[in-house]
C-alpha cells in the first residue's frame, strides 16, 4: 500500500469513526448515563469488534451477501430492530438518577456483536475493504484492519468524553430525560438513510 493510499485510508477510518452513527450516539449516551469506567467495556467492544468485522468482511463474509440474496433484507430488519430496541432502553433508561434498580452499560460482548447490525457499521466495512483491499489479501486486509482498529479508539473515545461533559449538566432527571429522549430519536434517524 503506497503513502498516498494509506493516508487516504487514515482520512476514511477517521471521517466514519468521528461522525454520529449508532455507536458514536449509544457511546455519548453511556458516557452521560454510567460515567467512563463503566463504559469501558462498551468503548473497546466497539473498537475490537469492528476491527474484528473488518478482518472477517474482508477474508470474505461479504461474499454471502452474493450466495444468498434474501440475507441482505434480513440484516437490514434485524439492524432496523435492533436499533429500536436499543433506542426503547434509551427511552426508558433512568440513569444517574435512579438508585433503586442501577442501570446495565453494555457489556464488551453485546457492542462487539452489536457491530454486524449496526447498518454504518457495515457500509464502514464494505466500503474501506472495496476501495483499499479489493484483492483482500491478507495483507491488505490486515493493513485496513489495524488502521481502523488505530483510528477508530480514540474517535468513539471522543463521544463518551462529550457524554462525560454533559454527565454534570444532566443530573437533574428532566434534562436527562430529555437528553435520553433525544439520543433514542437520533439513534434512530441514524440508521433510517442507510436502511
Amino acid at each position: 500500500m503506497t503513502h498516498d493510499v494509506l493516508l487516504a485510508l487514515t482520512g476514511f477510518a477517521l471521517v466514519s469513526s468521528i461522525t454520529p452513527g449508532p455507536n458514536n450516539l449509544m457511546l455519548m449516551a453511556s458516557g452521560v448515563n454510567f460515567g467512563l469506567r463503566r463504559t469501558v467495556p462498551h468503548l473497546l467492544g466497539v473498537a475490537l469488534g469492528f476491527t474484528g468485522m473488518v478482518v472477517l468482511v474482508g477474508a470474505g463474509v461479504a461474499r454471502a451477501f452474493d450466495a444468498l440474496p434474501l440475507l441482505e433484507p434480513a440484516l437490514r430488519v434485524a439492524c432496523l430492530g435492533y436499533i429500536l430496541w436499543m433506542a426503547w432502553k434509551l427511552l426508558r433508561a433512568s440513569g444517574i438518577a435512579d438508585a433503586r434498580r442501577p442501570p446495565a452499560p453494555m457489556t464488551f460482548l453485546q457492542a462487539a456483536a452489536f457491530q454486524w447490525v449496526n447498518p454504518k457499521a457495515w457500509a464502514m466495512a464494505l466500503t474501506a475493504i472495496t476501495a483499499y483491499a479489493p484483492d483482500h489479501t491478507l495483507a491488505a486486509v490486515a493493513v485496513v484492519a489495524a488502521v481502523f482498529g488505530l483510528v477508530n479508539l480514540p474517535s468513539v473515545l471522543v463521544w463518551v468524553v462529550m457524554g462525560l461533559r454533559l454527565r454534570g449538566w444532566l443530573t437533574l432527571p428532566g434534562r436527562l430525560r430529555g437528553f435520553n429522549i433525544a439520543m433514542a430519536v437520533l439513534l434512530v434517524g441514524s440508521v433510517l438513510p442507510m436502511l
